[in-house]
């Protein structure tokens, strides 16, 4: 017979291996890479020659893929509201030095990292007007956002779990294009940071796929749930100079898609996989609605595909007050 288990306990339950989970997922401070360790050293005699190797390839990145590799950097910069909220989902005790708070504590650690390399980068290329960035970063933490998961620690995982795999999508893709016009530099940057979020993306897809085996009904609902409202991106609500919260995403968006660094299709492929890596086709033991909702599930790939193949992306190109004239 089903019994609905409560978010709190099922945390409980979970909380008890997530020393494992710091083990497995996240990589002690000491050994990991840092920004330095990829950007020209100021006191050595080639920084002139590496700081001008930088601006060149900068100068020479393609209009929308370099407005794309600004905006993953604002996405990055607005960390504190992703630990912040992260911190009041049910289950996850703040004061304590231990267990959740540890992990999210340690996650933010090491994503900390990813802003600074790219800001770095980004202020040393010289086509940035780094004030107008800052400013839409401002912004950004200022308004805050709403991710549509409430303080469910399910639904926060479902998210976290898709947005972590496509910011590594999107920050390979860019260091793959910039490797291909020589950007060596770059790429590297783009191919370590892609490389944190695979690492991130596989732990919330482990909590997931625990939380199917406790409580398989409200997890198969809660990701039903979130497919229904759509993933929405954490900088959704981008804006620049004079502009009202969300207005900048919709070029930012398109400026990725054109690019060809994250697609319609990038994101039914994420769902796609998620169904395959849980299994979600083979749960068993499900309430009539969760049974209801895996149907839905399983479905949901090949209707968006539908909607997307109808969809055109904008050939205009948005002027940035991100990028110097």
């Amino acid at each position: 017979m089903y019994q609905k288990l409560v978010r709190k306990e099922v945390m409980g339950i979970l909380e008890k291996e997530v020393t494992s989970f710091l083990d497995k997922f996240l990589t002690p401070i000491e050994k990991i890479w840092q920004p330095s360790d990829y950007l020209p050293d100021p006191s050595s005699s080639d920084f002139k020659y590496d700081l001008e190797e930088i601006q060149t390839f900068a100068r020479e990145m393609p209009y929308d893929l370099f407005v794309t590799l600004i905006g993953d950097c604002i996405t990055e910069e607005a960390l504190p509201s992703y630990e912040s909220w992260l911190m009041g989902v049910e289950g996850i005790n703040q004061e304590e030095k231990v267990g959740w708070a540890n992990w999210v504590r340690a996650w933010t650690a090491e994503e900390n990292r990813h802003g600074d390399l790219l800001n770095k980068y980004l202020y040393l290329c010289g086509r940035v007007n780094m004030r107008e960035v800052e400013i839409t970063t401002q912004y950004l933490i200022n308004d805050g956002f709403d991710l549509g998961t409430s303080m469910d620690p399910y639904r926060n995982f479902i998210y976290t779990s898709f947005q972590e795999t496509a910011t590594n999508i999107s920050h390979r893709r860019v260091g793959t294009l910039a490797k291909q016009s020589g950007n060596g530099k770059l790429a590297k940057m783009c191919g370590v940071i892609a490389a944190d979020e695979a690492r991130h993306a596989k732990a919330y897809k482990h909590f997931v796929a625990k939380i199917l085996e406790i409580d398989p009904s409200e997890m198969i609902l809660a990701f039903e749930d979130m497919m229904r409202k759509k993933i929405v991106m954490p900088a959704h609500l981008m804006r620049q100079s004079g502009q009202k919260a969300g207005e900048l995403w919709g070029h930012f968006s398109d400026a990725a898609q054109r690019c060809m660094v994250y697609t319609g299709n990038d994101y039914i492929n994420i769902l796609s996989d998620l169904l395959d890596e849980w299994k979600i086709e083979h749960v068993k033991g499900l309430t009539e609605k969760a049974e209801k909702a895996q149907e839905y599930l399983m479905k949901l790939p090949a209707r968006l595909q539908k909607i997307t193949d109808r969809v055109s992306t904008p050939d205009l190109q948005f002027q940035f007050s991100w990028v110097k004239s």
